[in-house]
């Protein structure tokens, strides 16, 4: 069965958070680049992590979106987060675009 991916039905445990500090660092090798990202989630037991959008080609600015993953019941309490990732082949021509639920911002690599 070969179905369009963007036409799946969306995720109900996954969802866009938000987060308060974005920031490309350079890696250990020249180069290459690690965006680290920090918030505050509102579950105790959710976990955060960092999802490139996908491309035919390379953007000017790659989107990489800030998800929330709540397995089961969500324990309410804000906790704060930081979640990492090495952008080797998930970086545009001028930099990133982190996404979260009400904020974006782009950051150009050096």
């Amino acid at each position: 069965m070969s179905e369009d991916f963007a036409s799946l039905p969306p995720s109900s445990s996954v969802r866009l958070i938000d987060f308060e500090n974005a920031e490309l660092v350079p890696g250990i090798v020249p180069e290459t680049f690690i965006l680290v990202v920090s918030g505050t989630k509102p579950y105790v037991n959710m976990t955060v992590q960092l999802s490139p959008l996908v491309y035919i080609r390379q953007p000017e600015y790659w989107g990489i979106e800030v998800i929330g993953m709540l397995p089961g019941i969500g324990l309410p309490a804000t906790t704060p987060y930081t979640v990492s990732l090495p952008t080797d082949g998930i970086l545009g021509t001028k930099g990133v675009e982190v996404i979260g639920a009400t904020t974006r911002k782009k950051l150009d690599r050096f």
